[in-house]
This record gives structure tokens, sequence and C-alpha cells, in this order.
């Protein structure tokens, strides 16, 4: 064997747990298909790291939100898919938002520069039966490994539906009609002089128009043994939001708080009234000319959804780089077949790591692969591991992942406040600041004590 440790998948989990284990000196193999004359329903590209829905991840803020504070933490801990997101980033608010072709390309630049790291095109078939790995395939697992998988836990595949929103070509959109603007005028950073998001305003009568489209267009069909698979409540279908009822969507991805139309003044609204639902757009690469539909995921037929999303005010004209699509993600029963290092019961040279594990997400993605990397650098080089405490984000999703949910009813999850270690003696408004301040104090302990030294 002439690499310390074999990874299986060059997505976020697997390119981030190269890179923990390649600085710390341990050589890698990291097999990816793509490239090597295979591909995925979902994915366009053979880039390590190719991001397949959105290209945001998600909040930024590391003083009030749990996904912010999983950025903090990752940061301190050297992460790559941070680094690469800053050099990719593009404006989002107070969301980190990143160029998808640019963050990819990093990312893969990163790797193939690292005497450490071998990137190999190939298709794995089997989960090895010796020798350190860490699996990292993903949601989209192919078939053959899959079945090994199965095989190997003893426990049928969970799975469920996510969904990809459309992108927009910029110069497509009518901004007569549009305007640019944060909801409540929010800025980072990153941020644009006027704004972050392209706003579509819409009418009651054309709201309740495209509503009544969307329980109307023609959709995908399931195959017999997809029909019973539940979607993920994160990355709900916009059709299926709206048949939750009329105005679901309105308190939804098309809320209007917080955005003032400024071609609908009065001296009462001088600034622009609220219209009665707005449909957003978010920058989606570095250029500005590409714009997804945000919250736009849909299981509409390729014709439907032009023909439906072309109703919107201001996209009378659109033209799309890429329509939405739908594709089944399959996932492990956790809490059941993994200890607590994520390592296969059974099986223990065999770790998982990303959303096979049911974590769900770029940034949760990410951040077991670096956690899952970690773990197998301290065994490689005989150490103890002594995981994150449970008080940080990273050890609150690495205890969700690995005993604290319920087997019976396990889904796929973000990170949220819900997964820590509850504070009973903080009011409800100064809660959020006292859960990033202690994880934020613990980690620097823990970090402190040398959990970072492979050796």
């Amino acid at each position: 064997m002439t690499h310390d440790i074999h990874i299986i998948g060059g997505g976020l989990a697997g390119s981030e747990a190269a890179w923990q284990l390649a600085q710390r000196g341990f050589s890698v193999r990291l097999s990816e298909m793509r490239g090597g004359g295979d591909m995925t329903p979902a994915h366009q590209t053979d880039g390590l790291a190719e991001l397949v829905c959105s290209n945001s991840f998600r909040s930024d803020d590391s003083d009030k939100n749990a996904v912010g504070l999983l950025h903090h933490e990752m940061r301190k801990l050297d992460s790559l898919v941070m680094r690469a997101g800053e050099k990719a980033r593009v404006p989002a608010g107070s969301a980190m938002a990143v160029d998808r072709d640019v963050f990819s390309a990093e990312v893969q630049r990163t790797l193939d520069e690292h005497p450490k790291v071998t990137v190999v095109r190939e298709r794995v078939d089997a989960l090895p039966s010796e020798g350190p790995t860490i699996v990292a395939t993903g949601p989209l697992t192919a078939q053959a490994l899959a079945e090994s998988i199965v095989k190997a836990t003893g426990q049928d595949r969970l799975a469920f539906f996510d969904a990809i929103a459309p992108i927009v070509h910029r110069d497509s959109i009518d901004m007569d009609i549009c305007w640019i603007q944060s909801r409540w005028n929010k800025r980072n950073e990153a941020s644009n002089e006027d704004g972050d998001y392209i706003n579509c305003p819409m009418t009651k009568d054309q709201y309740l128009a495209f509503h009544q489209g969307l329980m109307d267009g023609d959709k995908t069909e399931f195959r017999e043994w997809e029909k019973d698979t539940p979607y993920f409540e994160g990355c709900m279908p916009i059709e299926v939001m709206a048949s939750r009822g009329v105005d679901t969507l309105r308190f939804g991805p098309m809320k209007p708080v917080g955005l003032d139309n400024p071609r609908d003044t009065t001296p009462e609204f001088p600034q622009g009234r609220w219209p009665y639902a707005v449909v957003q757009l978010r920058q989606d690469n570095k250029l500005g000319t590409l714009w997804n539909m945000v919250g736009f995921q849909t299981k509409l037929k390729y014709g439907a959804q032009v023909e439906l999303f072309r109703t919107i005010p201001g996209l009378e004209n659109a033209e799309f780089a890429r329509l939405g699509g739908l594709h089944r993600n399959t996932f492990l029963n956790s809490p059941v077949v993994l200890d607590r290092q994520l390592r296969l019961k059974g099986a223990e040279h065999i770790r998982f790591a990303g959303q096979v594990t049911g974590c769900e997400g770029y940034v949760e993605s990410s951040a077991v692969g670096l956690v899952a990397g970690m773990m197998a650098a301290a065994e490689l080089a005989g150490r103890e591991w002594q995981g994150p405490p449970r008080t940080t984000a990273l050890g609150a999703l690495l205890a969700h992942i690995t005993g604290d949910a319920e087997a019976e009813s396990y889904q796929p999850m973000n990170v949220n406040f819900g997964l820590f270690p509850p504070l009973h003696d903080v009011g409800k408004k100064q809660r959020k600041e006292a859960y990033t301040s202690r994880a934020k104090a613990d980690l620097a302990e823990w970090i402190a004590r040398g959990e970072l030294v492979a050796a």
C-alpha cells in the first residue's frame, strides 16, 4: 500500500478529510469516480467539491446562528472548504455564498498541488476489506458501492428526495420591474452597494395565479419504489410547499417583509411599500452573470418550469442556465451502524463522512469530513481521540449523528441550537448569544489542549 489512508469520494466531505490528513503528514489516495467515465444524476462537472444545489453556505453570523458558529469553528480548525469559500465569495447579505466554479477550482488546485494527496479518477464498487478508509461518497453513492454498504451494515438504506433550484442569466432579468435590495438592508463585507438580492414583486392576483400554476403544473413522475420516500424539510420543492396552503409561500421563500419596492411609492411610503409576495434571486458566480432563484427547488418538468417561471414579473424573458431538478438521496442510519468515531461497527477500519451519515447541508457535510479526517489522523498516529466538546457546533452535530438521535426516526439534520446541551438559566433573548459564547470558549480550550496535533 503506497498511501496511509484511502478516501472514497471527492465531494465536500472527502476533500476536507483529505486536506486535514495531508496537513498532518499522512499520504492520501482520494478516489473520485467523476472524470473516470462515471457521473451522478445531479453533478455537471468532474471538479472536486462541486456544489450541486444552492451556492450558499447560509448565515455567516457566528454570534447568533448555529451554522455561522460552525463556520467559525471550521475556520479555527483550518478548513479547506472555508479557505476556498473566502476566495470564491460573492455578495449575499449576511450569508456566505460563493461562485461555485471558482470554489471547486480552488479546492481542486489545493489538493492537486499537495504533495501528500493523490487524486485518482476511479469508481470504487465495494468497501475495502482492509486498510484505513473514509467513505465520503455522499447521498448519490453509486449503486454497486451502495449495495456493498447495505450488505456490510445489515440495514436497509434510508432515502429522501432533494431538489435543485433554477439559475437565471442576469442580463435576461427586467430591472425596470425588479430591484436590488437585501431584506431589511442587511450588509456584510462582501455585500454589493445597493443590496445582494434581485427582487421580483408580485401583486395578490399575480401571486394567486402563480400558486395555482404550481399546483396545476406538469410534474416529474415517480417510480413505484420511490413513492414512499420522504422529502427533506430543509430543501422542500416549492410546489410541495404550495400544496400546504395558499399563503405558505408568502411566509417562506416568497415572503415580502423587509423589502421596499422603490417603484411603488406614495407620500405615506416614500421608500416604497412591501409587495404582496416577492421572488428573490441570489448571485451565483463572481462575475454576477448568473443568479439562482432562492428557495425554488422544484420537481416540475422543464417545459412547465419555463412556462410558469416566465410569468413572474421581471422574468418574462428569463433565460435559464440551469432548470430545477429532483434526485433521490440516500443516507445511513448512523446512530445504529456507526460508533462515536464514525467507524462502521464490525469493520472499524472504515469511517463514513459527509451527507451519507445523515447530516444535511454543505457546511455540515464539510464539517463531518473535517472531523473524520482529524479522527483518522489521531488513530494513524496512535493517539487516543478526544472529540470537540458537545457544547460546540462540531460536537453537537457529531453527537446527533452518532447516537443522540432516535434511530427509528433518524432523518437528515442541519446544525441547530436544538442539538446543543440546553442552557436553562439564560433568558430567551440572550440564549443564542450564550450558546455561541460558550461554544467559542470551549472550542478554544479544546484547541489549547493540543487536539489539532497528529502525533
